[in-house]
């Protein structure tokens, strides 16, 4: 039948193209029930599907997105573009990065085991830790600290990155425990309670607010960081609606901007507490 290239029974006038659907009539059935690959023609008496030379080029892309790994629920916004293809490929490349990490840290640990006498008799039962040293703490909790810090600047944040801004957050002051001194500490607590304020949660940007000025007042952190603490108190109890404490900790935070030693930290601090509500 000219002017078709392929078809679900076998017949194509482009076989090097058809190959692979031909072997696969399942799979065509399956894409034009979702919608995905509807073929052009479809003979009532005997059901056969027959698709016209124009979809070899959209077979092909199907045949890359799936092999890319894509959804097939997702496939059809794709191939439709627009800024619904946009995110559907957005949320795949987050799969995949997702699924890469994971890998990587397989990989490391099995090439771990392999160098090891021992072998898979060295690996401990129990909680499971990051198998990181701590350059590699300190530089991916700088990391994930500079991304909170971009999220909080993101106009219009979506649902999903605010709590993406959350997890950042944790996971930062988290790998900072055991590869950072007590000033790393400090700050971590101030950007949770910060993130928290952000998203007008009270009780949480209280209570990392607190920890944070803990940290300084027990380990002697004063200058920038001590007037931060007092930052993060101010701004939280303002979220909590508790006018007099916010304006007692923005006192002590104004104070201690006096006594910060370096210009542009003094600058950084009272800028930030101009954004006091």
């Amino acid at each position: 039948m000219p002017g078709y290239a392929l078809g679900d029974r076998g017949a194509a006038a482009d076989r090097s193209d058809v190959s692979t659907e031909r072997s696969q009539p399942k799979a065509l059935r399956h894409y034009d029930r979702l919608g995905v690959l509807r073929p052009a023609i479809v003979d009532e008496r005997s059901g056969y599907r027959l698709y016209a030379a124009g979809q070899v080029d959209e077979a092909r892309r199907i045949r890359m997105l799936r092999g890319l790994g894509v959804p097939l629920a997702d496939v059809r916004g794709i191939l439709d573009g627009g800024q619904g293809a946009e995110r559907l490929l957005d949320a795949h490349r987050r799969r995949l990065e997702t699924r890469l990490a994971s890998l990587q840290i397989a990989l490391h640990r099995v090439t771990r085991l392999s160098h090891t006498e021992e072998g898979v008799e060295s690996m401990q039962t129990g909680d499971a830790e990051l198998d990181l040293d701590q350059e590699q703490r300190r530089q991916l909790a700088k990391e994930l600290f500079n991304h909170v810090w971009e999220l909080l600047g993101t106009e219009d944040r979506t649902q999903r990155q605010d709590d993406l801004m959350v997890h950042a957050a944790h996971a930062s002051r988290y790998l900072w425990e055991d590869a950072g001194e007590a000033t790393p500490h400090a700050r971590g607590k101030w950007q949770i309670s910060r993130v928290y304020a952000v998203l007008g949660r009270a009780e949480p940007a209280l209570f990392h607010a607190r920890r944070c000025l803990e940290i300084c007042e027990t380990n002697g952190i004063g200058d920038f960081d001590l007037g931060f603490a007092y930052e993060a108190l101010a701004r939280a109890h303002a979220v909590a609606g508790d006018r007099g404490e916010a304006e007692r900790f923005g006192a002590l935070a104004l104070e201690q901007a006096g006594a910060v030693a370096d210009r542009e930290d003094r600058e950084i601090l009272m800028s930030d507490l101009a954004t006091l509500p």
